[in-house]
This record gives C-alpha cells, sequence and structure tokens, in this order.
C-alpha cells in the first residue's frame, strides 16, 4: 500500500508538534522563541492537511501543507546554525511561568530558555536539527508525491 501525499502532510507535522510537546511537558525541555516559531508553520500545516484529506481531487492543500513544512524545516536549519554558533540569532530568550502560587515569584522563578543553546542532542544533532532534517524530507517527499499522482490542481 503506497503512502498518500495527504496523508503524509498530515503525519509529519503531528508527529513533530506531538514529539515537541512531549519533549517540553514530559522532559521539561522548553522551547525557546526559535523553537515556537518552528511549531507554527505545522499548526498550519496540519489544517491544510486536514482540508486537503476533505477534497481529495484537489492537489492545492496538501500543496500547501508541504510548503509549510518545508518553512518549518528551513526554520529550524537557521535555528539549529545559531545552536551551533555557525551565525548569530535573535537576542531576546523566552521564559515560561510556572502557573499557581505568587505571579511574581513564577515569573521570577521561571527557567529561561536561551535560543543559542541546544537542551538535547542526539548524534551531536538538536532538536531544531532534527526538525530541519525530518521537516524538509518529509516536504520533498509530499511534493514528489503529488507529482507522481495524477489529480487536478
Amino acid at each position: 500500500m503506497a503512502i498518500s501525499a495527504r496523508v503524509l502532510a498530515l503525519a509529519v507535522p503531528g508527529a513533530l508538534l506531538g514529539g515537541a510537546y512531549i519533549s517540553q511537558y514530559g522532559f521539561g525541555l522548553y522551547p525557546c522563541e526559535m523553537c515556537w516559531w518552528q511549531r507554527y508553520p505545522h499548526f498550519a500545516a496540519l489544517v491544510l492537511a486536514a482540508i486537503g484529506l476533505l477534497q481529495p481531487r484537489q492537489k492545492l492543500w496538501p500543496l500547501l501543507a508541504g510548503l509549510a513544512i518545508l518553512v518549518s524545516g528551513l526554520i529550524g536549519a537557521f535555528h539549529a546554525g545559531v545552536e551551533y554558533g555557525w551565525w548569530e540569532g535573535i537576542t531576546g530568550c523566552a521564559t515560561v511561568a510556572q502557573s499557581g502560587g505568587d505571579p511574581l515569584a513564577a515569573i521570577l522563578d521561571a527557567p529561561i530558555v536561551r535560543c543559542d543553546v541546544a537542551p538535547w542532542t542526539l548524534l551531536g544533532i538538536s532538536l531544531a536539527g532534527f526538525n530541519f532534517l525530518i521537516s524538509t524530507a518529509g516536504a520533498l517527499a509530499i511534493f514528489i508525491l503529488l507529482r507522481r499522482e495524477g489529480t487536478k490542481a
């Protein structure tokens, strides 16, 4: 059974967002500002891919989802470059305030999440680097599958 571009357009951002939220809430790897930038195109891709599943005769929706996934991957490449020190990134950092208790104390005690430090790596590849690799490969696969399909645009 061949995988459809529409299914892949839904699965890639779904899996990557799922992994991001598991790492955030399950392992305490809070996102920096650039991490959030990578999530936004995946949210858009989920919506576009869902529309594509409802409109199976049109290539437009999975194509747009693939483009959104590619944008996230390119943001991930930029973020990974910042983490590896290849170029400078943004100067701001994000904080995550903990709920409950004194609001001022929660803000002051919130962890500072730097965009230029990878909080976790596997084989020297950061989460942003994995987003780049998976998103780019997923988007290219979607484009190839769409090209092979004989449906209308």
